[in-house]
């Protein structure tokens, strides 16, 4: 049986299921931010024990094939070495996979953060959707958001 779920799990199904995968934590956070659902599922621990899991695996297989893991600290040499790292799809889900848990944290944070000032739900859906999309411009739009409702700008909180 493990064998048969190790076959399965190619990294093209991989990227398709933590595409997927993601997408109802998102709709959760963006229609129903102040639900018990998105406080257990979506704010917990739940999706980052998933992601995790799903970034130990892809390790798990690339230790198998036999990955240079010390290659990875080539990234910092520039901005070739970069893109060779990115022509390897095992690296590229590592990466992609990295991306996704983090944009989730980041979409969490901004509903849990903007309960503490009461923003609107429609609002707050704008910088939501574009965390998701874009990660760091979406940070950006809710503290421009923020800003208004806190009445203050606090640049360390």
């Amino acid at each position: 049986m493990i064998e048969q779920i190790y076959t399965y799990f190619t990294i093209e199904t991989l990227y398709m299921w933590i595409n997927l995968g993601v997408i109802p934590f998102w709709l959760i956070l963006i229609f129903f931010p102040q639900s018990y659902l998105c406080r257990f599922f979506v704010t917990s621990i739940f999706p980052f024990v998933l992601l995790s899991g799903t970034y130990v695996f892809i390790l798990y297989k690339s230790f198998l094939i036999g990955y240079d893991f010390d290659g990875n600290f080539n990234l910092y040499l520039g901005l070739n070495e970069l893109s060779r790292l990115f022509e390897d799809s095992m690296y590229l889900m590592v990466f992609w996979t990295h991306f996704i848990a983090i944009n989730l944290f980041v979409g969490g944070w901004i509903v849990k953060d903007a309960q503490k000032f009461s923003i609107n739900k429609v609002l707050l859906a704008i910088p939501l959707i574009t965390t998701y999309l874009i990660g760091p411009f979406g940070i950006f739009i809710y503290w421009i958001i923020r800003i208004f409702y806190a009445k203050r700008v606090n640049l360390y909180e």
